[in-house]
């Protein structure tokens, strides 16, 4: 990876009566895919919104090649947010015209219809778009500008699951263009997927750091057992074992499969529906932050 691109100094954002960011610092090199997870409330839209430059900081800065945000910003960063209002009666291709007709530089609007795999749609009224075309649509006007940073806030929130892998796939390539891209989702696999690096955020800080791999083996045991809450009797909560406890099942982490086997078969408890398997990102981030992905 590269130098910085971006850098977020101990930011803090104040309101009345919470602190929503707590003095959060990390840097994102150029190139890298950088995921900002956590669970509703925890800080990272806030952090998110104060890098986009949307809101302002309490304290702290965030920092664009080495400067403080400023016009180079506006003009290299590309934002993809949750909700997005688009001009009524416009084709897809007048949709992208209009935003590229924004920037003084960037791509032009047949090599983004081309890149994001819209060139079938150009003349249809952007109304009457799928679910995973209008996400694409939004996308292509993230992009009109040839950004060099590019937000993706939750891009694929309420898309079927072939929408989604299909949207994965032209974030992949833009990836490969060298793009620096910040990542927020309450999609585990999507971030482990595509995510060089993920910082998992919870009560306004960052709790941990670092490539999703990286923090798996940092943070788990070799396997984990996976049991329907309903299997799991009250009384083997009581049980020496590592639980995880999410809103339909129990997870329990282990070194020793035979032995955690043994203990769960003394105490009764029925292993037809036990599941075996590494962990994961989901795994990891309720393992920090103990809530679930969407409380």
């Amino acid at each position: 990876m590269d130098a910085p691109i971006l850098e977020v100094r101990d930011l803090v954002k104040q309101y009345t009566a919470i602190t929503a960011v707590a003095g959060v610092s990390f840097s994102v090199p150029q190139g890298m895919c950088f995921g900002l997870l956590g669970p509703n409330g925890a800080g990272k839209t806030t952090t998110i919104e104060i890098m986009e430059g949307i809101l302002p900081a309490t304290a702290g800065e965030v920092r664009y090649r080495g400067e403080p945000q400023g016009a180079s910003f506006r003009e290299e960063a590309g934002i993809l947010f949750q909700k997005t209002a688009l001009q009524d009666f416009l084709t897809v291709r007048q949709s992208i015209a209009l935003f590229r007709g924004l920037y003084r530089s960037g791509l032009g609007v047949d090599e983004v219809l081309k890149l994001c795999a819209l060139e079938a749609l150009a003349g249809r009224d952007r109304r009457k778009l799928s679910g995973g075309q209008q996400q694409r649509l939004l996308l292509a006007i993230a992009l009109v500008n040839d950004p060099a940073v590019l937000f993706l806030d939750e891009p694929t929130t309420g898309l079927d699951p072939q929408a989604r892998r299909n949207f994965w796939d032209l974030v992949q390539s833009i990836k490969a263009r060298h793009k620096t891209i910040i990542l927020t989702t309450h999609y585990m696999e999507e971030a482990e997927l595509l995510c060089d690096e993920v910082a998992i955020m919870d009560r306004g800080r960052i709790v941990a750091q670092g490539p999703p791999q990286r923090l798996l083996r940092e943070h788990f045991a070799e396997v984990l057992l996976e049991l329907p809450r309903q299997d799991f009797p009250p009384a083997a909560r009581e049980l020496p074992l590592q639980l995880l406890e999410a809103s339909d099942r129990i997870e329990i982490t282990t070194q020793d499969l035979e032995g955690t086997l043994r203990t769960l078969l003394a105490a009764h408890v029925p292993l037809t529906n036990l599941r075996i398997r590494p962990a994961n990102l989901e795994d990891l981030f309720l393992a920090l932050t103990g809530k679930e992905l969407r409380p």
